[in-house]
């Protein structure tokens, strides 16, 4: 994609001797939404983190709107405009609601501060009532919605999400969905991780699959949807 937010072009990555990417391949254009689906330990998170400079892929490369980024520090890659949301969350329990916010706001790549703390209270209510709450008095979806709120303040142009929903009840993940719908029409790109399949492909415009490290599904949502024998088969839905 001439065109990519961010490609990566044969991946190999390793774990000490354990090989988990095999050659992979992936791209996300500005504007898109991508949902990257496997079931566990089939290599999605280490695809994400080599993406990100976090683990360095054996082979391949890695390129942030066509510059090479393959050897950067993860730092550098997040300064050009990428907010990962990791799973597991990472707030700062110390930090109030306000200070875990306030800490992250940058303008983006191109200046813009289309991401204030206003906007950010007005998306996520729950934060607003609980603003001068410590991160560890936080429920975890009420963690949650201070990870990707905190990400936002950044202004990126992308939003990786990993695991978003992971534990949490179903209306406090349902908020989560309506949140990241939110994020994606407001033309953020978003590359969305999550067990909740059917939720993921109702906002992707396409679907990558990963089984073993290997992309072995690409394409429209709607025809992995329609062929239930390659989601039994990748998914095991």
């Amino acid at each position: 994609m001439n065109n990519a937010l961010l490609q990566a072009q044969g991946l190999q990555t390793f774990y000490g001797v354990s090989h988990i990417l095999h050659h992979v391949d992936f791209s996300i254009a500005p504007g898109e939404t991508v949902a990257l689906m496997g079931r566990n330990g089939m290599g999605k998170s280490t695809l994400i983190r080599s993406m990100l400079g976090l683990v360095r892929p054996r082979e391949g490369t890695v390129k942030v709107r066509g510059e090479d980024m393959t050897k950067a520090e993860p730092h550098v890659i997040a300064r050009r405009g990428i907010a990962y949301v990791p799973e597991g969350r990472g707030i700062f329990p110390n930090l109030s609601v306000r200070e875990n916010l306030i800490m992250a706001a940058r303008a983006g790549v191109n200046g813009n501060r289309d991401w204030t703390f206003e906007r950010v209270m007005e998306t996520f209510p729950r934060l607003a009532e609980r603003i001068n709450n410590g991160g560890a008095q936080l429920s975890g979806g009420e963690q949650q919605m201070l990870t990707i709120g905190r990400a936002l303040m950044t202004n990126p142009d992308l939003l990786i999400l990993d695991e978003a929903t992971e534990g949490l009840a179903p209306l406090i993940a349902r908020e989560i969905w309506n949140i990241i719908n939110t994020i994606r029409t407001s033309g953020i790109s978003t590359v969305i991780v999550d067990k909740n399949h059917k939720a993921t492909m109702r906002l992707a415009d396409r679907s990558v699959v990963l089984v073993k490290g290997r992309v072995v599904f690409h394409g429209p949502p709607q025809e992995l949807a329609d062929n239930p024998e390659l989601m039994q088969r990748f998914l095991g839905v």
